[in-house]
């Protein structure tokens, strides 16, 4: 070092913003090849689904149509998250550069933010998809407001970070992979997403009063129909309270990497 220069410091906002540009740009280039098919996968998913389930009924009851619609959007939001994020993880620590990633000088909560940019481009043109296909298919009923954005927005994080946290906290690959495919079960089969809870027996539906998935379906019903959600503000402190437990735990997770 020559005399009078000074040492980059590796703080602050700017450096903070910097390191998150850079990783962002990690993530999509690190996804140039599978990221146009995720993202038409995505696309064909949320529609797909839509009009599948369709073919159950011979007429589809307005009510149920409009659940359909409304949780399939959830659905495309979660499973990103959820779902999608930790197999991409369980495969870095299977090929063995997960270390390497996080060895990066940069804030590891930059990483985070970065894939959170990164699930938003990936499952925001499959939820507006299948809603316009919902709405064609089934002529539904939708009152958009603006409730949609941080329905939308809550829903992403709080699915981003519960999987970054069982990723994060979790060694083995196969281990990682086996709970995203039940958790795919779990929200399609025994969650209150695609329809009202009271069609769960009262066990199932209490316990999910207390776990994210239908207070994710509520907060995105609020923003797309009327007179359908009702305890919209414990809806938001339950998902509060979920997002900001998997916070913290990827951030301990996290930390107690050298």
């Amino acid at each position: 070092m020559t005399a009078g220069t000074i040492p980059a410091l590796r703080s602050g906002p700017r450096y903070w913003w910097r390191s998150f540009l850079m990783m962002t740009r990690w993530e999509i280039v690190g996804l140039r090849l599978l990221l146009p098919i995720t993202v038409f996968v995505q696309l064909l998913t949320g529609a797909g689904f839509v009009l599948g389930v369709g073919l159950f009924f011979g007429q589809i009851p307005p009510r149920a149509a409009l659940f359909v619609s409304t949780g399939v959007i959830v659905i495309t939001l979660a499973t990103v998250g959820l779902v999608l994020g930790p197999q991409l993880i369980a495969g870095q620590k299977a090929q063995q550069t997960y270390d390497f990633i996080w060895s990066l000088p940069v804030p590891r909560s930059t990483a985070a933010a970065a894939w959170i940019v990164t699930n938003t481009i990936i499952a925001v043109p499959g939820m507006v998809v299948a809603l316009v296909v919902a709405n064609i298919r089934y002529d539904i009923d939708l009152v958009i407001s603006i409730g949609i954005l941080p329905g939308a927005l809550l829903t992403l994080y709080t699915a981003t970070m519960l999987g970054y946290a069982i990723a994060h906290s979790i060694k083995q690959p196969m281990l990682i992979n086996l709970i995203t495919q039940v958790t795919i079960f779990a929200l399609t089969g025994f969650s209150p997403v695609n329809f009202p809870k009271e069609q769960l027996p009262g066990w199932l539906a209490a316990l999910n009063e207390v776990l994210p998935l239908l207070h994710m379906a509520n907060v995105m019903r609020a923003g797309l129909t009327e007179g359908i959600v009702t305890g919209l503000t414990r809806s938001y402190a339950v998902l509060g309270l979920w997002a900001v437990a998997a916070t913290m735990v990827t951030g301990w997770v996290l930390r107690r990497r050298q």
